[in-house]
């Protein structure tokens, strides 16, 4: 290994050997013949041997032509696994993470969008609700839900929304369309378990001018997603955020009940380590996300 010479020496000769004239030699690797003839005489004082019959024409050495294949060989291996290597790092999939119920109501059904516009990037999804962690092996971005304090991180505000409840038209079809909203105190309620971020009924009423002590009895669901399949089958009123059902609106599998405003005192946000937000693929997909958000804030804001 103590003899092996720098790569430029060892692309000297072979394009010297292959071409048989250091003219053609110079020409490929775009520098002077004084160079080539400069880096075989190094490479020949550095092996003790002759790698070529110098004349009228350039003739290759039995050294030289013994060296010749495996120099050539060795250059093609190193292009084409460093070709290899620089494909997988320029293709490296962007780590986003986000909550369970984040993901598949609303980013899931936008994605067809990223895919047509920004190809190049290829998602991997984590999905948890743990607080954000940027470690060695963890996401490379976040999209948290929160009021936008994460020290010692980038952060971009994405969207707010409101939150209301939903019905399906079964239940509202057995039960009549509440007027107001006391009359929702005789409907079954579904209530998510969960931390404050978590949308609470109490809450919700107090907002609506509804001066009432829930029982809570009753199912509590762990999570958003069960709680909307418990709307979406029936069993009772979920109080949601307007980006988790925009299709089962859309579709009508779900109803909007009453006008009464209540934005959400959270938001989402865009997260990642400082700089990082400044990498060409993490930019674009940043800058779809913006736009994408825009689009949905103002879809919210018409409801």
């Amino acid at each position: 290994m103590r003899d092996l010479p720098p790569t430029p020496t060892l692309r000297a000769f072979e394009a010297a050997a292959r071409h048989a004239t250091f003219t053609a030699a110079s020409a490929e690797l775009n520098v002077t013949q004084s160079a080539i003839s400069h880096q075989i005489q190094h490479l020949e004082e550095m092996w003790g041997m002759k790698m070529f019959e110098r004349g009228k024409s350039l003739k290759l050495t039995p050294a030289g032509a013994a060296l010749a294949p495996i120099i050539r060989q060795f250059l093609v291996s190193l292009d084409a696994t460093l070709t290899e290597l620089r494909k997988r790092h320029d293709h490296h999939p962007l780590r986003v993470s986000m909550t369970q119920s984040f993901a598949s109501r609303w980013l899931l059904h936008r994605l067809p969008d990223l895919e047509a516009n920004h190809p190049e990037i290829q998602l991997w999804l984590e999905t948890t609700d743990q607080p954000i962690c940027f470690g060695e092996g963890e996401a490379d971005v976040a999209l948290r839900l929160g009021t936008g304090q994460y020290p010692g991180l980038y952060t971009e505000p994405l969207f707010r929304e409101d939150i209301f409840p939903v019905a399906s038209p079964g239940l509202i079809a057995q039960c009549g369309m509440p007027g107001i909203p006391a009359d929702l105190l005789r409907f079954p309620l579904l209530y998510r378990a969960g931390p404050d971020i978590v949308p609470k009924w109490e809450y919700w009423f107090e907002r609506a001018g509804v001066d009432v002590a829930l029982s809570e009895t009753g199912t509590r669901f762990p999570d958003t997603n069960m709680t909307i399949d418990a709307a979406l089958a029936g069993h009772g009123v979920a109080l949601v955020r307007s980006g988790h059902v925009e299709v089962e609106l859309k579709e009508q599998r779900l109803v909007r009940l009453l006008s009464v405003r209540y934005p959400s005192p959270l938001a989402y946000y865009f997260v990642c380590p400082k700089g990082r937000e400044r990498l060409p693929m993490i930019s674009a997909f940043k800058q779809w996300l913006v736009q994408q958000a825009r689009r949905a804030q103002t879809d919210y804001n018409l409801v």
